[in-house]
Parts: C-alpha cells; structure tokens; sequence
C-alpha cells in the first residue's frame, strides 16, 4: 500500500516546513514541479504527504520530516478520516504494549501480509484485555469501513429509547485470562475462535438467551461460569437484576479496513519504540483533540484528579459519561480494579477503552450509548463514581423515565438534567459509596431542584459542595462546583441523626491568566477539609475557605447550597493596615516610573534605509535559533503563556504530562507570541529562564557574536513590521514570525539601540506594576469601606 493514500493540507504543509500558509500559496504558484491537489476542495486542496515531502527535500525546503509530524499528518490525511486512523493506532499500540515479539513477527512483511495478519493478532490482546466475542447480527457498513464493530447487549435484545446509535449497549470487559505460557498461536487462535463463534442461528432468530447470556456462550469455554446456568430455564428473580453479560466494544478492524493504515501504523510502531505505546497514543490523542476542540468537552487532567482523590480509592470506578476516558484515567490504581464507563459517541467510548488498556492492567468495560435512557451497567454497585455530565440538557428523557427507580429522592424537572446525573450516580453505588460530580453552580440554587435538593441533604446523600475556581474546567468563566455524594447505609427514608454538610469555596486561588487556577494549592485546601470533615463529621469554620453546616440550617425554602452564601469572608486582619502598605509601595512605584520616563524625542535629520533581512533569513544563515512553543512536556516547570508574555506576568501555565521534550527558556532569549495582533516581544532575564515554553509562542535563540537580543526584541515589536507579517481572519489575526523584518547593523550600533529599548522595556514594567498595584487599593477600599473595616474620613 502506497504512502499517497495519505493527504496533507497547506496548513499541513506549512507546519512541517515550519512556513506560514501563505508561503506554501507561493510556492504553488512558483513551482510548476509543485505536487498537484489529489482531494479536498477547489478552496481547501489536499495533497498526497510523500509527494510533498519528496519536493521539500528536492528543492531544499526541508531535511528531514520529523517522525511525530509525519505519522500525525499520516493520521489526519487517512482516507476514513482521523477517528479511525487514531482507533487502528491505538489496537496496534495494545498490541505493541501487551505483545511486542507478536508484533515483530507480523510487522516484518508487506503492507498487505500486515493487514491479513493483524486481526488475529489482536484477538489475542482483546480476548483478556475486553472479553470474549459473542455472536451478533453484523457490523453495518459504516461500522465495518471504520473496522470497529457495536453488539447488541448481552441479553440479545437491543434498546428501542433515544437515537439509534444511542441506543445500542456495547461493553467491554475482562474474562478468564490465559496465562502468557499457554496462548495459543496466532493461526490457532484464529481458528479457535472462528470455531466458536459461528453462530447456529442468526441473532434475530435465535432462542431466548440464558441468564442473560447469548445462545452462542452456552457451553462455550471461555465464557464465565456465572453467565451461563445450567438448566434452560432461568431461576425466579430474588434480588437486584443481573446485568447483562459483557460483550466488547472492539472488535479486530478487519482486514480491509487495515489495509489503507498500513503506512500508518509502521509510523506509529516506529515512534512508540522511541516514546512508548502509552505515550504515543497520549500524544496522538492529545493532538486530535487539541486539533478539534469544539468537538470535545475535556476534563482538565488536574481537575480529574482532584475528583478521584475525593472519591478515595476504590477497586470499581464507573463514569456514566466516560468522554476521552480522564476522570478513570486519574483513579488510583488497585489490584483487580474494574473501570466502568458509557458515552454516547461510539468513537470516544472506543477511544476511551483503548486508552484505560494502554494505561493500567485493570478490566476495562467501556458501553457506548444514552446513560440516562439506556442503562449499560443496571446491576452495578461501584464502589465510587466519577462523572463530568453534559449541562443543561433539556431533552435528556424527562418523559420516558417518569417512572424510573432510579428517582429515590424525587422525579427532576425537565430543566434538571444534572439532578437526574446525581441520582443516577447514586444509583450506581454500594452502600457506602462516594460519588463526585461536577456540577453547573445553578444547580445548588435553582427552584425546581429545591425538593430533590432538599431529600439529598434529609437522607444525608449529599456530603459536600465545593465552589471550584474561575477557569477549572469548561465554560472557563463560570465558576463550577463538585459535588460529593455518599450512598446511605441505613434504609432508605431513615433521618440521620444530626448531619452536617461540607460547604468550600475555592475561589480564592484562582489564575491571574489563563493558566488556570492555582491547583496544587485548590487540591491542599479542598483535600484537607474534605478529609477533616469526613473523619469528624464537623469541621471548624475556615473563614473565606469551607465550614460545615447543620442540614437544618439549609432547610429553608430556598435550599440554596451555592457556598460563597453560606461561608464568611476572610477575616480582615488589619485590612486598613495592608491597605496602607499597597499604597506606600504604589508611591514607590509611580517615583520609579517618573524616573525611568524617556526624555523628549529627537526627530533624526534623514530617514535612515537600512539594509533589512527576515527572521526566517536569520534563522537559516545561522545567527539565531527558532523554536515553537511544545504541546507537553515531562519537565515539571512552570510554563511561559502567551498571556504572561502580553502582560508582562510572571509563567503562570501547566502543560499536559508527556514524554515530548518541552522547550526551556535561557537568559537573552526573545519570545514572540503568535496570536492576538499585540506588538509584543519579551526578552527573557534570569527570574523568567528555565520556564518551558507554552502554546502559541516562539522562541528565537540569537547568537550573542551576531544579534543583540535586546535590539532584535525592540524591532519585532515596530507596528508596521507586525502588520506586513500578520496574516487576518474573520476572528483572530495570526503573525508568522519568520517574515518580520530587521535592520543588518553592526554589533556595536545594534547594542547602541539596545540599551534604547531595555530602558523602554523597564518603563513599561512598571507602568504595568503601578496599574496593579492602583486596582488592588482601588478593590480593597471599596470592600472595606462597604464591609465596615474602613472608616470613610
């Protein structure tokens, strides 16, 4: 199979020229040898990626790709789109992680023995990671184009509520796991299992299922004792239902549909001898869903772990609306732990199931379909549950489910969708179990949830609410809460006996910038008082920061559990004095401000011409190295944003946890952000250096015997350079930093205009610094003279 079956865009392009768009538009124009466009559109053309590369290294443009963006751009010019390139990637990366000597031998061939050979292999690696295969009525077309095949639930019937492909419960799971000395090879175990899985009739005339397990798994070997009863006849009910038996998610992708990834997955191989198999998926992964971020509601990983810490560690963990898999990602690992999760995407629950392998040896059971609708996992009882829902869902089965036992402490209204969420969780559970939610602020207050509200506080399911930062997840401008839920271990409807409930604020720590929150001091504070509160039953008041309240007090008509109503405002300790402290050092900074005010302007006689060059020209001549802001790192710095380069702010970022080598900044270097239209550079100075370089940043690395850094910084930033290197769009203006402009002076002349710029730079530091400091006094005399600690004379 030819590597042209993958195409590549002009952004594609230019990001493995390291080029702006509108370069690769000349080069089109230029170059008549110029790959022609093999798809896309007339206005967004597509070319095959090794047609284009041979052309960059004929014409110089390029050396050599790197190994990550070619197998990145191999992923999204796959001809069944992204998804299920990423979803082939993932089952050989299982393979390559569970199996790698099987991998060797499969891989050391054409592409066409690969894709014969790779299913079988696979089966391998999903029988004990997912479970056995079951019979069903065949994967549609669509399904099979993907190579991932959805069953119908174990108890041969599928789900007639909600969408079609909402509807159907899919699992994964653990069974009898083989001992690695005993696996038969790949060849019997294809037979093995072609054997047993040939169905004696078709899954829509088949006989009734036994015990909930399929025809097909009476007297089959592998399938677990406790699905399969003895006698035909099932016993009478005496107790909770019996959830289904588990049938997997993943299927092997077939042989066909394996065929075009074939250049692909010998990338991805290749990488993960250099990374790993984890992290390689983490890192394609992660950049599918960077690429695509209005497509995926993300739960931040710091988030994430926060939850689980509230959860406790637990040996079932189940996250009814599981997404890219992060909150059981972030659950602590146990011996013979299971990880329940269903999304309604078919895509993320594969994603999400392939993902908890690579990660940990727990079972995995992952279900696509509506959770509130169609139930995966009916007879759970979990020890913890970790859930991001979607909000303010209206059509979320108010109709169909009236009469759903789930509904233990009240039927939610229409506009109550994450109460029906709480009670689910609570479902879910053991007696005893903790359940960690992340809700919209709303829903601790609105009316219509006020009775529901209220029997969660009476039965003493409802443990804490926590009020989480500004920025903590998304809508970042909202700030959400967490709310811990613990399933009563007394009969239902009994008061407990004097209750309290945890209320914290966790407002206090958050971002300047769009770092985020402070999360090492909101998972200290939360922690700490979540643990004090669940060892005692009481916690003392921590003013501004949490308290507990007696369930009476919150018993009112209302039931409004928002904690920033409930908890005091930090103790003004000698508010007036700290006031008087920022302005005396406001004074300091206005006299260091007027100090370092330019003198007059002197107009020069003549326009000086210089002769002039481009970064890019810089960089290729060797006087300056150019290096782009990573996408993770293992280096636990703090990391350089482009809003802390705009507003001159201390590194305020994070960056997700990879085995990418994250750039670190030096004394002397300039950096540039790319996004905003701001005429911004940044010298870096020893405070600033050793930060890892964040997103949507360059850095630019001069040669002190060829450019100053403070000169090459002053003239990046000239408003007319930024202009004729800015490229606009309908909402955001993007500036390709190889194309703005400097003047070829002498050294000594560049250091003559660098000690120009550096005093300029040191006048707006402070400025910036008299402008904080004027909004602090500003804010806190409005708060004490409104609060009472501050006398208006």
């Amino acid at each position: 199979m030819r590597d042209n079956a993958t195409e590549v865009t002009a952004a594609g392009i230019a990001r493995l020229a390291g080029v702006g768009r509108a370069a690769v538009s000349n080069w089109r124009r230029r170059h008549p040898d110029f790959p022609k466009p093999v798809g896309g559109t007339e206005t967004s053309p597509s070319f095959a990626l090794a047609e284009v590369e041979a052309w960059l290294r004929r014409n110089g443009k390029l050396a050599e790709v790197p190994l990550r963006e070619r197998v990145w751009q191999q992923l999204v010019g796959h001809p069944d789109g992204p998804v299920t390139a990423l979803t082939h990637a993932g089952c050989v990366l299982l393979l390559i992680h569970d199996r790698p000597t099987v991998w060797l031998e499969i891989g050391a061939g054409s592409d066409e023995r690969l894709a014969a050979l790779l299913p079988d292999a696979l089966e391998q690696v999903f029988t004990p990671r997912f479970g056995r295969p079951t019979p069903d009525r065949g994967p549609s077309r669509g399904d099979r184009d993907r190579g991932v095949h959805n069953e119908v639930d174990g108890q041969g019937s599928s789900q007639t509520s909600g969408p079609s492909h909402d509807s159907a419960r899919v699992h994964t799971s653990a069974t009898h796991q083989v001992p690695a000395d005993q696996q038969p090879s790949v060849a019997q175990q294809a037979s093995a299992a072609q054997q047993a899985s040939t169905p004696a009739t078709a899954v829509n005339g088949a006989p009734p299922a036994v015990n909930g397990a399929p025809p097909a798994a009476v007297n089959n070997p592998l399938t677990p004792a406790a699905a399969v009863n003895s006698s035909l006849t099932p016993p009478a009910p005496t107790g909770p239902p019996t959830p289904p038996t588990p049938t997997p998610t993943l299927h092997p992708p077939t042989s066909p549909a394996l065929l075009p990834s074939a250049p692909l997955l010998r990338g991805v191989a290749e990488l993960a001898a250099q990374l790993g198999a984890r992290q390689t998926f983490e890192f394609l992964l992660g950049r599918h869903l960077d690429a695509n971020p209005r497509q995926y509601t993300l739960t931040p990983a710091d988030l994430a772990a926060v939850m689980a810490d509230l959860a406790g560690p637990a040996r079932s963990v189940l996250d009814p609306a599981c997404g890219t898999g992060a909150l059981l990602r972030a659950a602590a690992p146990r011996p013979d732990q299971e990880l329940y999760g269903q999304d309604a995407a078919p895509d993320l629950a594969v994603l999400t199931a392939l993902r908890l392998a690579l990660h940990g040896r727990a079972r995995v059971r992952t279900a696509v379909g509506d959770t509130l609708r169609a139930d995966a996992h009916p007879g759970l009882r979990a020890d913890a549950v970790l859930c991001h829902p979607p909000f303010n869902e209206r059509n979320w089965g108010h109709d169909e489910l009236a009469y759903d036992p789930r509904w233990e402490y009240g039927f939610p209204a229409r506009t109550e969708s994450e109460l029906a969420w709480v009670q689910h969780a609570l479902a879910r559970l053991r007696d005893g179990g903790t359940a960690v939610l992340l809700m919209p602020p709303a829903a601790a207050s609105r009316r219509s949830g006020r009775r529901i509200r209220a029997d969660l506080l009476r039965r003493g399911a409802l443990r804490a609410v926590v009020a989480l930062p500004v920025g903590a997840a998304p809508p970042y401008n909202i700030a959400l809460h967490l709310w811990v839920l613990r399933r009563p271990e007394q009969p239902s409807g009994q008061v407990v006996a004097q209750p309290e409930v945890l209320l914290a604020d966790a407002g206090q720590f958050a971002g300047e910038g769009r770092g985020g929150p402070d999360w090492p001091a909101v998972r200290d504070a939360v922690l700490d008082a979540w643990h004090a509160f669940d060892r005692a039953g009481h916690l003392d008041e921590r003013p501004g920061l949490a308290r507990s309240l007696p369930v009476i007090d919150l018993l009112d008509d209302d039931v409004d559990l928002a904690p920033a109503r409930h908890l005091p405002p930090p103790a003004a300790a000698d508010g007036a004095g700290r006031l008087t402290e920022v302005r005396d050092r406001l004074g300091e900074t206005l006299r260091l401000a007027s100090g370092l005010t330019p003198p007059p302007a002197r107009t020069t006689p003549t326009v000086p011409r210089w002769p002039l060059t481009t970064v890019g020209e810089l960089a290729r001549g060797g006087a300056l190295v150019m290096r782009t802001g990573g996408h993770g790192g293992h280096a636990r710095v703090p990391v350089l944003t482009d809003h802390d380069v705009l507003a001159g702010s201390p590194p305020s970022g994070t960056l997700p946890e990879s085995d990418e080598e994250a750039v670190l900044t030096a004394p002397g270097d300039v950096v540039v952000p790319v996004l905003g239209g701001g005429s911004v550079a940044r010298v870096i100075d020893e405070a600033t250096a050793g930060a890892a370089l964040g997103r949507n940043l360059v850095l630019l690395r001069p040669d002190p015997a060829a450019l100053d850094p403070w000169f090459l910084a002053g003239f990046l930033r000239g408003t007319a350079n930024h202009r004729r290197a800015s490229s606009y769009a309908s909402t955001a203006t993007r500036l390709d930093v190889r194309r703005l402009q400097v003047p070829r002076l002498p050294l000594d002349e560049q250091r003559r205009y660098g000690a120009r710029f550096r005093s300029l730079d040191e006048f707006e530091r402070a400025l910036h610094h008299a402008s904080r400091l004027g909004e602090h006094l500003v804010r806190g005399m409005y708060d004490g003279l409104t609060d009472g600690t501050v006398a208006p004379d």
